[in-house]
């Protein structure tokens, strides 16, 4: 794991965080800078992302699953608390599926139980073309504008910019593979970890349908819509965010 980032900090029970697509560790600062007062807080960068860039990346959420848990191992962490956020929120369904006891309480943020999302604002074969056709810049440069309500004139939107800066094509289209071939829908019965959901009302990468769907089916569940945010709440709504993950969590 030498070219692997893993931000660590804080002390206490550990709060481990799975960004998403064209994500990275910095992306979790102002959570991170928030809840390591009360906890531990544990987030790396998936391979070929942001800080771990140099990393060869994967094109399975079965794959990015273990090795989340693979540093969760490596740290000697028996029970944790997990957070994903968007691909992230896959990933974290699937190490549910793999190591359920493990989890304390589970965070689902801005995601759904499939990867091809029906009401995406386009779907991901299309996401694969243009990635081809007009090269990482542009594609980098037009999909995280669709996070935020305000595009990018958000003043975290250079988070985005930051993650995205040394990402190549092909680590980008691993990880578009990846959700268009994941479904965790038949296993969302089977997760029984308290699990809190989290959606903003004006995502358009995860429509109503699939966070509905992810609250009917996993039992023990709550659901905490944001409104006026988009897909990346957590930076839209920071401290509204950051307070309800530590009351749900600590």
């Amino acid at each position: 794991m030498n070219d692997i980032f893993i931000d660590d900090t804080g002390e206490g029970y550990p709060l481990v965080l799975v960004h998403g697509y064209l994500g990275s560790s910095e992306m979790w600062c102002h959570q991170r800078d928030y809840l390591s007062n009360f906890c531990r807080v544990i987030s790396p960068a998936l391979p070929g992302f942001g800080e771990s860039y140099k990393a060869q990346s994967l094109d399975s959420i079965h794959e990015m699953a273990k090795f989340i848990i693979g540093i969760i191992d490596e740290k000697k962490i028996d029970k944790f608390n997990l957070l994903g956020h968007s691909m992230g929120g896959m990933i974290v369904q699937e190490i549910a599926k793999l190591e359920g006891d493990r989890i304390n309480k589970l965070i689902c943020f801005a995601t759904g139980s499939i990867g091809e999302i029906p009401g995406r604002f386009e779907p991901i074969d299309e996401t694969r073309k243009r990635l081809q056709e007009e090269g990482a810049d542009i594609s980098f440069s037009r999909v995280p504008k669709k996070w935020f309500v305000k595009g990018d004139k958000d003043k975290n939107y250079y988070l985005c910019k930051n993650a995205v800066q040394n990402v190549s094509s092909k680590t980008a289209d691993n990880a578009l593979k990846a959700m268009k071939n994941w479904s965790g829908r038949d296993d969302l019965k089977n997760i029984k970890n308290e699990t809190l959901i989290v959606w903003g009302d004006k995502d358009i990468s995860y429509n109503f349908d699939q966070i509905d769907t992810l609250n009917k089916n996993i039992k023990n569940s709550k659901l905490e819509i944001f409104e006026g945010c988009s897909h990346n709440v957590h930076l839209e709504e920071t401290e509204k965010f950051n307070n309800l993950i530590k009351k749900f969590i600590i």
